[in-house]
C-alpha cells in the first residue's frame, strides 16, 4: 500500500519507512509529487497533523500519513509546543535549531522546574473526507538542561535528558533513540491501529 508522506523530511521518511515496512507500506514524500507543505494554524500537535494529512491526500488522490511533533515544557505552559521549529523565530531571533535552543535556555534560566516532554502526533487518513482518521499520540518525558550536552540528533535534543537513560537524546545512539522516542512510542499505537482498522499485515 503506497501512501503520501506530509513531509519532506528524508529523516523522518526514512525512520517511519523503517517502522511501516513490516506492514507492506510504502511512502512516498508529498514533495515528490510536487505537492506544497500544509498550512499550520492549529494549537494542538494532532489537528495540524490532521491538516497536514488531508491536505496530502486531497492533492495525491492517494492515503497519506503526516506527523506534527515538538517540545512541550511544563514551566512553560507547554510552549514550544506546535511552535517548537519557530521558537526563536516568534522571539524576533532566527529559524534555526541553535537560535530555538539559545530562546530556551533563556526563558528557562532561574527555573527550578526543568521536566518537559517530546510529542508526536501521527495521524494517518485512507482520503481527504475520510470520517475515522487513525490518530497517535507518542509522548517522551524528560528534563531540560541548564547546558546543552552530545552531538547528535537535531531540535532541542542536546538539552533533553532522559533520566531513564541517563543520557540527553544528543548523546543516544540512534537505534536507541528509535526504540524509545516520541515517534517510535507513537508509531508503535499506529502499526496496531493500521492491523486493526485497515487489515494490514
Amino acid at each position: 500500500m503506497k501512501l503520501v508522506l506530509a513531509s519532506n523530511n528524508a529523516k523522518k521518511l526514512v525512520e517511519l519507512q523503517a517502522l511501516f515496512a513490516p506492514l507492506g507500506i510504502a511512502l512516498v514524500t508529498q514533495g515528490s509529487l510536487g505537492i506544497t507543505e500544509a498550512e499550520e494554524p492549529y494549537l494542538t500537535f494532532a489537528e495540524n497533523a490532521l491538516a497536514k494529512a488531508r491536505h496530502a491526500a486531497t492533492l495525491s488522490g492517494l492515503p497519506a500519513l503526516a506527523d506534527d511533533s515538538g517540545l512541550s515544557v511544563d514551566a512553560l505552559g507547554g510552549a514550544p509546543g506546535v511552535r517548537s521549529a519557530r521558537f526563536a523565530l516568534d522571539a524576533g531571533g532566527e529559524k534555526s535549531d541553535g537560535a530555538n535552543n539559545a530562546h530556551l535556555l533563556r526563558e528557562m534560566a532561574g527555573v527550578a522546574d526543568r521536566r518537559a516532554r517530546f510529542v508526536c502526533a501521527l495521524v494517518a487518513v485512507r482520503s481527504a473526507e475520510d470520517p475515522e482518521p487513525l490518530i497517535a499520540m507518542g509522548r517522551w518525558s524528560g528534563e531540560i538542561l541548564a547546558a546543552a550536552s552530545g552531538e547528535g540528533g537535531f531540535g532541542y535534543d542536546p538539552l533533553m535528558h532522559i533520566p531513564t537513560l541517563g543520557q540527553t537524546v544528543a548523546s543516544l545512539g540512534a537505534e536507541v533513540k528509535n526504540r524509545h522516542s516520541h515517534r517510535a512510542l507513537a508509531a508503535a499505537q499506529l502499526i496496531d491501529q493500521f492491523r486493526e482498522v485497515w487489515h494490514l499485515g
